[in-house]
């Protein structure tokens, strides 16, 4: 099939202690490197992000698109419809666009399988990853150019694309929904994350210097509420705040921590439950609403 690709290279990386992600190495390249021989096969290829370079911050092929998302850090849906801009003003015009999150190392396992599903259903307008554990991942999916730059004109007519859900974007379009190889989805949110996969990076001091900061941030807002005996994990109220980020908009991941913890606070008040089984049901009841919210969101539009 002749395809476009877009790869999303932005955001602010806020739990990775605004350590870009394109520039994250697995396997002795980096995960804008391995995003772009993802995408090999496509007839044009744009890179959407603050900082589109290639290894060690080299430029990009000269082949390679650069655009930008307006306004800078709006989200993925914003920087798709920033990248299928700067692909119609090339003149690059293919019936199909592969949409890629750079962030995903092992996301060339999971190419092939939608390329398959839609040549055998040439009926739908789009094949989106899901991985093995049944989540769907917008972020590696293959669209028809103009059902997708149908509605993000829709869109744009409307409420807009900053801070709006990939899921919302998508919603009105005839997708399948692909089941892709084990791993392929996996992406990096945090250096926990990128531990587990096997990324490597070279700025550990200034990552246990933010651990550190957001442990002591944590100790003195107890303290003031005089809560200094509560424990609480930090790295999985991030996580959390994370899912209602994707799932819902950016702005969610604030209010479903606040909301949260107001929650584990009245079942602790009325003696429900101690504090720690407190926060942890609050926060994994956020993670699971959050979830789906962005599928029921998806159905229903």
């Amino acid at each position: 099939m002749e395809f476009n690709a877009v790869i999303l290279a932005g955001g602010r990386a806020t739990r990775l202690g605004g350590v870009p992600k394109p520039s994250l190495t697995y396997d002795g390249e980096t995960l804008l490197s391995r995003a772009l021989q993802a995408a090999r096969g496509a007839s044009a290829v744009v890179v959407v992000g603050p900082d589109a370079s290639g290894p060690g911050g080299e430029p990009l092929p000269d082949e390679v698109l650069q655009a930008r998302e307006e306004p800078a850090f709006a989200g993925p849906a914003a920087a798709i419809a920033a990248g299928l801009v700067a692909l119609k003003d090339s003149g690059a015009g293919a019936p199909w666009t592969l949409i890629l999150a750079c962030d995903m190392p092992h996301a060339s396992r999971g190419v092939a399988p939608l390329w398959e599903a839609l040549a055998a259903q040439p009926g739908a307008e789009g094949a989106m990853a899901v991985s093995a554990d049944g989540r769907k991942q917008p972020l590696l999916g293959a669209y028809n150019t103009a059902a997708l730059e149908r509605e993000v004109a829709v869109a744009s007519q409307g409420s807009g694309l900053t801070d709006s859900s990939v899921f919302r974007l998508l919603a009105r379009l005839n997708l399948l929904d692909v089941a892709v190889p084990a791993g392929s989805t996996d992406d990096v949110d945090t250096w926990e994350d990128a531990a587990a996969l096997g990324i490597d990076y070279k700025l550990e001091a200034d990552v246990k210097s933010q651990e550190e900061t957001l442990e002591e941030w944590c100790r003195t807002l107890l303290q003031a509420f005089e809560l200094e005996g509560v424990e609480v994990d930090v790295n999985e109220v991030l996580a959390v705040a994370g899912v209602a980020a994707h799932s819902v908009v950016r702005p969610a991941a604030p209010l479903t921590t606040f909301i949260a913890g107001y929650a584990a606070g009245m079942a602790r008040g009325i003696g429900q439950a101690s504090d720690d089984a407190s926060m942890n049901a609050a926060l994994e009841l956020a993670r699971k609403v959050a979830k789906e919210y962005s599928e029921s969101e998806a159905d229903a539009e």
